[in-house]
């Protein structure tokens, strides 16, 4: 061994390209040609009207003014001649429109031919021609004396044929001119025409290629590799974590498929971690389960097991009390009354358990439940300490919900039973029930002016036997909200206390039309536990 280490072969240019690169390099490239075409198109378009302008603006209407001219001048000379002969006025009227003619077509051709050198120099020199034979016997004829034949025809005859063919030959000069000018710009637009459509054609042709090459591009260097990418992950997805997933295409892309290959590999390792870690769950599990059962049946046996001793205990010692009350001394009498007392509130905090207990547990089937009629039965049922303190209660109209009868009914006894409980001394309770939707929830609330809950605990008296007042001030085992957040919360909602609101208690709930998820088995540990550190 040589001891020389060994370098990976250099990866081609090509492949160490992003996607992103080759799209800026083929979109520059492309933006370049067709820029180049773009600019000879534009200047072939240019160059087209250029010469349509000077053909159909210029060339042509010169060539027609020239002929109108002409036109002009024979009006002229027919005019004189004939005045000459026949002395008749008659005729200096096509002499006068002549020169009017002449005069206008005149300068329309100046502005015609305005930059165009040698088609000025022949109007120039039909000018000229013009002028002479204008000057020499056009104007002398037209002095002359009307009535008689004019001498001046007799005697310039000769020298007027010779003057006006003349201008006959510089205006046939002139109009050759303008023709072959003409002929000239037809055949440069021609040319322009077909080097336009050969431009346009090759731009067109470009494009296709463009297109040709965009598409092959995207379909071998993204489109294939994506789709090699695609169908290995759907292999890994079927199940198969041990194929490979291929790297192919530009860099980023085959940077992803490493991407995607580094997460199969690891995958695979949290799938092996995780499928000792399911089979360790499904063993706790079971467990849980087991000791879940039991633990229910013991509660259940304990709480029904309780009653008969208790009932024992509460009849013996209200005997007791019935029969040697007073006959005792003082110290015997309170010691029963305190033994009777804790007989009732144990028997009382059993029974809570037990309905705290069922919620979640033992249900009925859900049905459809009038709130407005539960509530009916609910105020029926507080009737008398309704009455007895005085409070004036009114709800909005409830909605119909799937529930369970029994737990509706819990839920507004307690929470209707709280607001006339804790009421103030020096006021009649006043409770107003509101119901609206939100979102796809009912919200409610639940308002009075009594004695209110300060911010702090507004968390603590929804935890079960949480009091914030003595027995002997409020009566009462403590477990009424937290009964209430347990039922809200097996219907889907939330309820918690406002803070905001200082004119005595309101508390907020919501519930969802239906119940948001199917009945659970539930253990009383905790509240077991609480009742024996209650108990008295």
């Amino acid at each position: 061994m040589t001891g020389k280490t060994t370098r990976p072969p250099r990866a081609r240019k090509s492949f160490v390209w992003t996607t992103r690169r080759w799209l800026r390099v083929g979109v520059a490239a492309s933006l370049a040609v067709l820029a180049v075409l773009g600019g000879t198109g534009a200047w072939v378009l240019g160059r087209t009207a250029t010469i349509s302008y000077e053909l159909s603006d210029v060339r042509s209407p010169a060539l027609s003014t020239a002929f109108r001219l002409e036109s002009a001048l024979l009006n002229q000379e027919t005019g004189i001649r004939g005045y000459g002969l026949t002395g008749t006025p008659e005729f200096l009227e096509p002499y006068q429109r002549g020169l009017t003619d002449q005069n206008a077509y005149t300068a329309q051709l100046a502005q015609l031919l305005e930059g165009d050198t040698r088609a000025l120099d022949d109007l120039k020199t039909v000018q000229d021609a013009v002028s002479r034979w204008q000057e020499r016997i056009a104007r002398p004829v037209a002095a002359s004396p009307p009535g008689a034949t004019s001498p001046l025809t007799t005697e310039r005859a000769a020298e007027a044929k010779a003057a006006f063919d003349t201008v006959r030959q510089a205006m046939a000069g002139q109009q050759e001119r303008l023709r072959a000018e003409r002929a000239r710009t037809r055949s440069d637009l021609a040319a322009t025409i077909r080097l336009r459509n050969w431009v346009f054609a090759t731009i067109a042709a470009v494009i296709a290629l463009l297109a040709a090459l965009v598409f092959e591009g995207l379909r071998r260097g993204i489109n294939r590799p994506l789709e090699q990418l695609a169908s290995d992950a759907r292999t890994v997805a079927g199940g198969d974590f041990g194929h490979p997933i291929s790297s192919a295409g530009p860099a980023d892309l085959r940077r992803l498929s490493s991407e995607i290959d580094f997460m199969r590999r690891r995958l695979v390792r949290e799938l092996a971690f995780s499928e000792e870690a399911r089979r360790r769950l499904d063993a706790q599990t079971a467990d849980l389960q087991r000791s879940n059962a039991e633990l229910e049946q013991f509660a259940y046996v304990a709480s029904h097991d309780l009653q008969e001793p208790l009932r024992k205990v509460s009849s013996f010692t209200q005997l007791l009390q019935r029969r040697y009350g007073g006959q005792l001394d003082a110290k015997a009498d309170q010691y029963i009354g305190i033994a009777v007392d804790g007989a009732n509130r144990m028997q009382t905090l059993i029974n809570d358990l037990l309905d705290f207990s069922r919620v979640g547990r033992v249900h009925h089937d859900p049905e459809k439940v009038d709130l407005d009629a539960v509530m009916e039965r609910t105020l029926a049922a507080l009737s008398v300490g309704i009455e007895e303190a005085g409070a004036s209660i009114t709800h909005d109209p409830l909605p119909t919900l799937v529930a369970d009868p029994t737990q509706m009914g819990m839920l507004w006894q307690n929470l209707i039973g709280n607001a006339v409980k804790f009421r103030r001394p020096d006021r009649a309770p006043e409770i107003r029930v509101t119901a609206a939707r939100d979102g796809e929830l009912w919200r409610f609330t639940v308002t009075d002016n009594g004695i209110g809950i300060a911010p702090e605990y507004a968390e603590k008296v929804f935890v079960i036997f949480q009091r914030l007042h003595t027995k002997d001030v409020y009566p009462g085992s403590g477990i009424g909200l937290a009964m209430c957040k347990k039922i809200v919360e097996f219907q889907g909602g939330t309820i918690a206390v406002d803070p905001e609101y200082r004119d005595g208690t309101r508390i907020s709930f919501t519930l969802a039309p239906e119940p948001l998820q199917a009945p659970s088995s539930s253990t009383i540990a905790e509240a077991t536990r609480a009742t024996a550190e209650h108990a008295p």
